[in-house]
Parts: structure tokens; C-alpha cells; sequence
């Protein structure tokens, strides 16, 4: 799970937000628009391709032409009007058309992502639906639920499944309809490059998961490309379907096109190869009661570290993935466990571009350089792993579910926090074993490295609560920084600034990531709703620092030089310099 598409809370926006515009029907100039999207910091990103094979060589610019026609489905997945929006506002050349137009493309929609998907422009509805374009916008979740339960099950299934759209029929009464009928256009186009692709990779594996891919594009059933997918051993890491339901803020039900083109690091995957071997022992003894745990793990998770070639559809718009983990079918990883990317050169961007500047406001000054790089990025691995432990599978009252199903709305924020929690738990844990789980290695142990560790956590923090509250990864981290801040863990200075209590942050982490865990293996809907409503705020002292960081950039725009060169974008804009 990502990010990624993270929409934000407009009270940290930077440099300007939409809250000060002059009433409720004005707008942002071109000068504003322009601060706005100045908060991406442009991030040309050449990948050296000069290794693969002659066949992936000309594999290559298939896959990336696939990529590139997600960003048409995601963007009729994101809004009705989007696409025809998108082209009125390509015909547009005066200052203020331009000035859109460039803050339109980085948030593929008319409504800012930093400012809680609030519209920047008029004739758009003033907040992005709820639903996006995945359910009629007339329709409210009591009409959904109420619908549901006149379906037959394996009905059901499909309704509140990942691959379907909600639309009315003639009748006016609610129906599903696949993606592979709702997107049928571009799919099929998409399907016939993969195969092309597929035709021209020397990769068995690549050439089997291209397949199987582009025949799900076809068919709508994706459990064999998954499997595939798990199964993929490739220079060319490929990530491309429907895969995240962050943009379905009315149940999380949904998954969104997108698609990552990505350059293997052989000798960081190995690397980083020996924490998946241990992931069995970090479930055995995750802070929880024991008869929550899975004692029996899918297959070691495959990690993957990789360089960013293009990202497209749901992977590019707003705040950029910095990895991922997938799939997201509890089938597939029930049985081969699921996979974690890390985009090692987009968080190489994200770490130069936006922490360490932020490191220089908000941590005590004595303590910033233990901000660094590797605890950043291992930490962003370890959040990935625990996506695939604790509770998957759950029984409540005798009938088996899971916590998706059963936290609803809550879902997503309360898992990124408990990925967040217990990837920080799982790595001091790593650290107090690391003899006996031979990691010396690859993982510090010493006090020096525990200082990074926690330090660095406490400005990535920052980080993301200028993202703010209005999704899942920003709400997850408000949470997270009141409760540790609450249990002394994180203490504020006088000036500001912010330290670690080294005496207390261990035993705060250790509590918050129990109770976590133990709303999702309860399916605890309430508790979660509790949980988020009082602790996933930024408040006032935090949220005045964070306003005067408004020259720091929020996150990085991505110029993804190297497809460019090998495939010229015609559907991105043409956009005047400012």
C-alpha cells in the first residue's frame, strides 16, 4: 500500500492555500497557482537503462506506452468531468489557462490534494466526490449498503469488491459494471501492448506476468496475473493494474488504475533480502495476543529495490509513492505472501528536497545529524513489510471477514498508522536480536544507530503531517505523533523544536502498535472511529510550526526524463515556462 495519492488537509499546505482567497467563489491567480504547484519540487529523474537485454530494450517503450494510457482511466476514475476538463484546459494559452493547467496535471483532477481536495478552479464541484467517479455521486452509502443486501453473495462479492464501477441503470436502480466493460477501450489497447512487450522480453517471468496481465485487462479476474506477479524476477520490475482504494473515500472498496515502470537494483534487493527471512519471528512476537497471530506466513515477501523509470494513473498524482506494497488480494497473500518496491531514487529526491530541510526547523539542534538517509529508507521498507502481518483474516461472532470489511471507511488510515507503528517496533526489535537473526550487516545496533533510527522517524513525522488529515497516511501519522508525544516519547522544546525521549519511546511505540494491531484483529469499527476522531488531528503549537515551513517544498514532481526520451508523452501537457 501506498502513499501515495495522499490528499491533504488544507491547513499546511505551503506557500499559499486556498483558504485565502477573497470569498467562496474566488479563485487562485496564476501567481497563486503557481506558488501552489511550487510546492512539488521538479525532479528530473534518468534512469541508466545501458544494462538490459536487447530484448527488454525493446520491450521497454511498449511498456511504458501501457503505462501512460492508465493516466486516461485513472482520470475517468477520479471525476466524470475529468478528461474533458483536462482537454478544454490544453486549449487554454493566457497566464491563468497555463497556470491551471500545470496544477491540474500535478493533481490529474481540479481540486488541490493540499488542501483537502478543495477546487482551485470554478465550474467543478467544490470538494472531489466522496466516491470519485466509482459510484453515482447522487448516491450515499445507506442507498449502497441497503443495495447490497438484496444482491445474492457472489454478488456481493463483486459490489464491494475492487474491480467493479457502481452505476444506475435506465431504471434508475443501482448496478455494477467490471472494468474490463467500464474502460474496455483503453484496456484493450493497454492488453495488446503488453503482449507486445511480452513478445519481445527474454525474461520468462516478465514474459509470463505481461501475459496474464494483459489478459485480466480482458477478462476483469486478476488472481492469475497476482500470483505472477509475485512470482516476478525481473531487470524490468513492472507494477501495472488496479491496485489501491484510496481514492474511494466512502467505503475503500474500489481500486484505482496505475502503473510503475521500474529499473531493478540487484545488489540492494540482496541486500535487503535477509529482513523477509525473519518476518515468521517478528509475527510470532508482535505485541498482541497471541491467538491473533498467523502462525503460518505466506511465502517470504520478495523485496525489490528499484530505480523509478515512469510512474502513471493513481502512482502520479499528488504526493509521490515512495514504495509499495502488493498485491492487495488476501488470496494471493495468503499463499505466496505479498511484495514490497522500494523506489529507492524517488525517496533519495524526497530525503534531499524536503527532510532535511525540515529536520532544520523542527528537530533540536543537537540532535540533526541523526537525521539520515538509510534509517529513512529502511524505515519506509519496514512500514512495507508490516503491511503483510497482523491481521488479515478475522472471525467475528463465527463469521469470517476481514478488518477492510469490517473497519470500513477507517480502514486505510488505521492500517497505514499500523504499518507506520509497527515497522518502527519491528526494527527496534531487529536491533535488540540482531546477533541472533544475523543482521549485523544490514542493520545497526548500536546506540548511535538507535538515535538515527528514532530521530529520523521524528522528522519524517513532520514530513507527512504537512500533508495533513484529510487521508489515510497524513491522519495515520496525527495519530501516531499525539500518541507518542502524549506518552512522552516525543517531547517539544521551548523553542519549537522537537526531541526523542530515549527513555520513554520504546515502551510508547511498543503500546501504540498493541492496540492496533488488536482493532484490526477485532475488527473494532468503533474503537478505530474513536481513535482517529481524537488523536488524528494536528494541533494548534504543531500546526504553527508547520506553517512557517512554507518555502520548504511539500513533495517532489517527478520529470520522468528517461521515458521521455524513449517514448515523446503526447498526452501530458505542453506547458509555457512561468
Amino acid at each position: 500500500m501506498k502513499r501515495a495519492a495522499i490528499f491533504f488537509s488544507l491547513l499546511f499546505a505551503g506557500t499559499m492555500t486556498l483558504a485565502r482567497t477573497k470569498s467562496k467563489t474566488s479563485f487562485p491567480d496564476a501567481a497563486e497557482l503557481n506558488q501552489l504547484a511550487a510546492r512539488f519540487a521538479q525532479t528530473p529523474l534518468r534512469v541508466d537503462i545501458k544494462a538490459l537485454s536487447s530484448g527488454d530494450k525493446q520491450a521497454l517503450p511498449k511498456l511504458i506506452e501501457a503505462a501512460r494510457l492508465l493516466n486516461v482511466v485513472f482520470m475517468k476514475q477520479y471525476w466524470s468531468g475529468d478528461l474533458a476538463l483536462y482537454k478544454k484546459l490544453k486549449t487554454e494559452k493566457t497566464p491563468l489557462g497555463q497556470a491551471r493547467l500545470r496544477y491540474f496535471w500535478i493533481n490529474k483532477g481540479p481540486w488541490s490534494n493540499l488542501e483537502a481536495n478543495r477546487a482551485f478552479m470554478p465550474g467543478v464541484p467544490a470538494q472531489k466526490p466522496q466516491g470519485a467517479n466509482f459510484y453515482p455521486e447522487d448516491m450515499t452509502k445507506a442507498d449502497f449498503e441497503s443495495w447490497v443486501k438484496t444482491l445474492p453473495k457472489d454478488q456481493q462479492e463483486q459490489a464491494t469488491g475492487f474491480f467493479t464501477v457502481i452505476r444506475r441503470n435506465t431504471a434508475g436502480k443501482l448496478t455494477m459494471v467490471p472494468y474490463s466493460e467500464e474502460y474496455k477501450g483503453e484496456l484493450t489497447r493497454a492488453a495488446a501492448l503488453l503482449r507486445e512487450a511480452a513478445g519481445l522480453t527474454d525474461n520468462a517471468t516478465l514474459k509470463d506476468f505481461l501475459t496474464k496481465r494483459a489478459a485480466a485487462f480482458e477478462s476483469n479476474d486478476y488472481y492469475d496475473s497476482d500470483m505472477a506477479w509475485m512470482d516476478l524476477d525481473a531487470p524490468l520490475d513492472i507494477t501495472i493494474g488496479p491496485y489501491e482504494t484510496y481514492n474511494d473515500e466512502l467505503f475503500g472498496y474500489k481500486a484505482a488504475f496505475e502503473a510503475y515502470i521500474n529499473l531493478r537494483d540487484e545488489a540492494e534487493s540482496q541486500k535487503l533480502a535477509v529482513f523477509a527471512a525473519h518476518l515468521q519471528e517478528i509475527e510470532n512476537n508482535l505485541p498482541e495476543d497471541s491467538k491473533y497471530r498467523n502462525p503460518r506466513l505466506g511465502a517470504a515477501a520478495p523485496i525489490r529495490v528499484v530505480n523509478e523509470i515512469i510512474a502513471t494513473g493513481d502512482g502520479a498524482h499528488g504526493v509521490q509513492t515512495a514504495a509499495y506494497n502488493l498485491p492487495n488480494d488476501d488470496r494471493v497473500v495468503q499463499q505466496k505472501g505479498s511484495k514490497r518496491v522500494m523506489l529507492r531514487n524517488v525517496q533519495e529526491a524526497k530525503f534531499k528536497s524536503v527532510l532535511q530541510p525540515i529536520s532544520e526547523h523542527m528537530i533540536a539542534a543537537d540532535e540533526r545529524k541523526d537525521v539520515a538517509f538509510e534509517p529513512f529508507f529502511t524505515h519506509i521498507l519496514a512500514h512495507e513489510l508490516m503491511h503483510g502481518l497482523g491481521p488479515h483474516q478475522i472471525t467475528i461472532n463465527g463469521r469470517e471477514t476481514n478488518p477492510r470489511l469490517e473497519l470500513k471507511e477507517s480502514y486505510s488510515a488505521i492500517e497505514e498508522t499500523k504499518a507506520d507503528i509497527t515497522g518502527l517496533w519491528a526494527l527496534g526489535y531487529m536491533m535488540d536480536h540482531a546477533q541472533e537473526m544475523k543482521l549485523e550487516g544490514v542493520l545497526k545496533s548500536d546506540m548511535a544507530a538507535r538515535r538515527q533510527l528514532y530521530t529520523t522517524f521524528l522528522a519524517s513525522a513532520f514530513r507527512t503531517l504537512r500533508f495533513g488529515t484529510a487521508e489515510a497516511h497524513g491522519k495515520g501519522m496525527a495519530l501516531q505523533f499525539n500518541y507518542l508525544v502524549d506518552k512522552g516519547g516525543f517531547v517539544p522544546n521551548p523553542n519549537g523544536t522537537y526531541s526523542v525521549n530515549f527513555d520513554k519511546i520504546g515502551s510508547a511505540v511498543t503500546n501504540l502498535t498493541h492496540e492496533l494491531l488488536t482493532i484490526e484483529a477485532t475488527g473494532d469499527y468503533a474503537r478505530a472511529k474513536d481513535m482517529l476522531t481524537r488523536l488524528g488531528v494536528i494541533r494548534p503549537a504543531v500546526q504553527q510550526r508547520l506553517s512557517a515551513m512554507r518555502d520548504i517544498p511539500v513533495d517532489i514532481a517527478p520529470q520522468f526524463v528517461t521515458a521521455d526520451e524513449l517514448v515523446p508523452d503526447t498526452f501530458a501537457p505542453k506547458i509555457a515556462d512561468k
